[in-house]
């Protein structure tokens, strides 16, 4: 008989599940690198031409290909993302609080 395992209801940030520091930040930086990677795959770009187009080294883009990311800033995967002809918005909305609705804005007439 198998022994009884204990769940718990992720937060949705595996970073803050896991207890990392600044798991917002490492959420961002995650999100960030499928986007290169993704970008990347689809160009069918090789490591060393990614490395020329994002003024890396070809072991830094080796190191994103495997999601090692430690040594990335967020301000470095954003440089990244600019040479890749993306544009980034960062959208700053009140904090939504766990149970409630995101609060409904009014509609307008056009």
């Amino acid at each position: 008989m198998a022994d009884k395992i204990a769940i718990k209801r992720g937060s949705g940030n595996v970073f803050a599940d896991l207890g990392l520091d600044h798991p917002e930040e490492e959420k961002l930086k995650a999100q960030l690198v499928r986007e290169i990677r993704d970008i990347i795959k689809r160009r069918r770009l090789t490591q060393n031409k990614a490395a020329t187009l994002l003024g890396l080294k070809q072991p830094d883009v080796s190191a994103l290909s495997t999601g090692r990311v430690h040594k990335f800033s967020l301000e470095r995967l954003l440089r990244c993302i600019r040479r890749l002809d993306q544009d980034v918005a960062i959208v700053v909305r009140p904090k939504r609080i766990r149970g409630t609705a995101p609060p409904r804005r009014p509609r307008v007439a056009a």
